[in-house]
């Protein structure tokens, strides 16, 4: 939910600019590359957690989203007024937390058969390859394109998110998502957070300065974050077919 009040935050900022800051995507990678590490340090201890004392595990999932959800919006504020010294420590507990609730997912994942370790390793690959591709395509794209991109994956992020919401609310009253319909979800969120990625080497140099790179940096931490999450629910929806 929040990557798409931040997309959508993002793009309107966008409309119309020159770049502001042609240098923040460089100046953002390391802090997005530390935070995808931190994330998995998150999962890795989740997954410990899960295995060790099981029934601890939900309770501290909801403090843990809660968290994630709370810091998200005062990281966010902090960081687009550049005060990165403030901001920094708060993006790093944020992706620990953030980590910590994909621990179900992984833990899934790795129980599924024909997923596993090497699902997970194919996720991630995915995401490196996404970028590798988006980097080529979205640093080069005119405004006409650009704008146009933009909208329609901001579009379809916004549908995604109202199937999403009526998905988890069909579950909690036992009524679950077919293997089908969960692949082409999954594969739509898929694309569009590919979509998504490539929209962010275009909007970013033009939604912020250079000394703003933490919040280019939770951008497209956003983005990579919920590229892995699909990819692997399209595996896990894959080979868990009947």
């Amino acid at each position: 939910m929040s990557n798409t009040s931040n997309f959508r935050d993002a793009i309107r900022q966008a409309q119309n600019k020159a770049l502001v800051g042609s240098d923040v995507v460089k100046n953002a990678l390391p802090y997005l590359g530390g935070g995808l590490i931190l994330t998995a340090v998150g999962t890795y201890g989740g997954l410990g957690v899960l295995q060790t004392n099981p029934s601890i595990f939900m309770p501290t999932f909801w403090v843990a989203l809660i968290g994630e959800l709370a810091l998200f919006f005062v990281a966010r504020g902090i960081a687009e007024k550049a005060n990165n010294a403030v901001a920094l420590p708060l993006l790093a507990v944020y992706s620990l937390l953030s980590g910590y609730t994909l621990t179900g997912l992984v833990a899934i994942a790795l129980g599924t058969t024909g997923v596993g370790i090497q699902g997970i390793g194919i996720a991630a690959l995915g995401c490196g390859v996404t970028f590798i591709v988006a980097r080529s395509i979205g640093s080069n794209m005119s405004d006409e394109d650009g704008m146009a991109l933009a909208q329609t994956v901001r579009l379809g992020i916004m549908a995604l998110v109202v199937v999403l919401v009526a998905q988890l609310g069909f579950s909690l009253f036992g009524v679950y998502t077919p293997s089908w319909l969960e692949v082409g979800i999954s594969g739509l969120g898929t694309l569009l957070f590919a979509g998504c990625a490539v929209v962010d080497f275009y909007v970013l140099p033009r939604t912020y300065r250079d000394d703003q790179y933490l919040s280019a940096a939770l951008s497209m931490y956003l983005t990579y974050i919920n590229l892995f999450v699909f990819i692997l629910r399209l595996l896990i929806a894959l080979n868990g077919r009947d």
